[in-house]
């Protein structure tokens, strides 16, 4: 099966991601369907679009947005597939859907995004223990290189451009290449902030 301008994907394991380890159990930590944070985001590509160059290719492991995989309830109560859905554990996806591919066992952001660790709060009156629209370039791309930034470096990202992944037990902010708007010195005191229970969270590996 292929699409003139859509990737065909299924979800690495299921739909959903609400179970974590404890001890030799399994925990359900969420059932709510509708909840957007459980639902997979982690995606086997089956083809790539007919009309739209990538490098991405059939068999990646890539990282999608979270509609995609999501049921819903209608105003009935019925449970629905989202838009995507097409049939067994087939969807479709817009190239504005995918984010980053899996290449030599490392994430690589397609064209147009990155990815950014947020980094502690050291003001011990603040209200959030995260500072907010900063935080260390994880996974860059050629069009920031050409503008001098790179992985690592220190950069503050657009309000509302914040939209969280855990991948490798780490929560990051996945943002569009336009979201990064100053790259800040690094001073050797910013310390990058992830909450325990990202560590716990087998969504993304």
């Amino acid at each position: 099966m292929h699409s003139i301008f859509d990737y065909i994907v299924s979800p690495v394991k299921s739909r959903y991601n609400n179970e974590v380890k404890v001890g030799d159990k399994e925990l359900i930590v969420n059932t709510e369907i509708f909840n957007h944070q459980f639902v997979n985001r982690e995606a086997t590509v089956l083809s790539t679009p007919i009309a739209t160059p990538t490098p991405v290719n059939p068999g990646d492991k890539v990282l999608i947005h979270h509609n995609v995989f999501r049921r819903w309830h209608d105003v009935r109560g019925i449970e629905k597939n989202s838009s995507s859905y097409i049939s067994d554990d087939k969807y479709s996806c817009t190239p504005d859907q995918v984010y980053a591919y899996k290449k030599d066992e490392s994430w690589q952001a397609l064209p147009g995004y990155c990815f950014v660790k947020p980094i502690k709060n050291k003001d011990k009156f603040a209200a959030s223990s995260e500072n907010e629209l900063i935080g260390f370039l994880l996974y860059d791309n050629r069009q920031l290189n050409e503008l001098g930034v790179k992985a690592g470096d220190l950069v503050g990202i657009g309000k509302f451009s914040q939209f969280e992944f855990i991948i490798n037990g780490e929560r990051v902010y996945r943002a569009k290449t336009n979201d990064i708007s100053v790259k800040y010195e690094y001073t050797g005191d910013q310390e990058e902030y992830n909450p325990s229970w990202a560590n716990s969270s087998s969504r993304v590996n």
